[in-house]
């Protein structure tokens, strides 16, 4: 038995050599490595059940897990190969040019053991990054999917997720503050536009009445009094649709009651003999 396991398929000098031995422990390492990793998810399903876990972390912690035991499979391998790791002292100048080569891919990889490691960002959170709203959907060691409102995935480096200015919306309170501008004529009745206003945002089922919308006078603009709608949602994600239904309310509120708003205009006075 101990003659057929030693028996040499394959050799490669002394550098490595393949032997059925060598198949039967990358055979067994596989299995108990992907067993591991099958019990591993379960224990992850049954803590989101139990509520000692959210799902994103869950789901960050696994990927870590399997990256982890991707590279022990691959470790494991080499020694059943029987490879001579000084060898790779005789390829360190080629890894190291290498290694200057995909500098930006080993800098994504980094980051991505970041955010697996760190909870800064977590799948199901609402972030925004290079004026990009998007809902994270899946944290990997190099790249992370999103999807932006108009619902188009995309994939994303993670250096952009650790070293970019970014916002995760997810993370400030469940109601956020949110405005409106909005511009009316001069000589407008700013009481009533400030009752509309109001009354526009009570009106919509997705702004919150407590805190209560409240309107602010801006500021007395070129062609315009310009006033500003606040208000609180707890729908960060489609947002700017709540923001669209109050501009649609808002002008149907001013055209049923005749406030004016007003486009940009400039008044010419011509003096008297400076045209020929």
């Amino acid at each position: 038995m101990k003659d057929f396991l030693d028996y040499e398929l394959w050799s490669f000098g002394e550098e490595a050599s393949l032997k059925v031995s060598s198949i039967f422990y990358i055979a067994v390492s596989f299995v108990v490595i992907f067993f591991t990793y099958r019990w591993a998810k379960r224990l992850a399903k049954l803590s989101i059940q139990a509520g000692r876990i959210d799902t994103g972390r869950a789901y960050a912690v696994t990927q870590l897990f399997k990256y982890i035991l991707a590279v022990t499979f691959v470790v494991l391998s080499l020694i059943a190969l029987h490879v001579d790791f000084r060898i790779f002292y005789v390829l360190g100048p080629l890894l190291i040019g290498f290694g200057l080569g995909i500098q930006q891919v080993f800098n994504d990889l980094v980051s991505g053991i970041i955010l697996l490691i760190e909870p800064t960002i977590r799948v199901n959170d609402i972030v925004e990054v290079d004026g990009i709203v998007a809902l994270v959907k899946e944290i990997g060691l190099r790249t992370s999917k999103v999807e932006s409102r108009e619902g188009i995935a995309m994939i994303i480096p993670n250096h952009m997720l650790v070293s970019e200015k970014l916002i995760n919306w997810s993370t400030n309170d469940a109601v956020t503050r949110f405005s409106v501008p909005v511009g009316v004529a001069y000589g407008s009745d700013v009481e009533l536009v400030k009752k509309l206003l109001i009354e526009v945002a009570w009106k919509h089922n997705k702004v919150i009445t407590n805190p209560s919308p409240f309107v602010i006078f801006r500021d007395f603009g070129d062609s315009s009094l310009n006033m500003e709608l606040i208000f609180w949602s707890n729908h960060i994600f489609p947002i700017e649709q709540v923001k669209s239904d109050l501009r649609f309310m808002i002008d149907e509120a001013f055209r049923k009651n005749n406030v004016t708003i007003p486009f940009p205009q400039r008044d010419l006075h011509v003096k008297s003999g400076s045209l020929s």
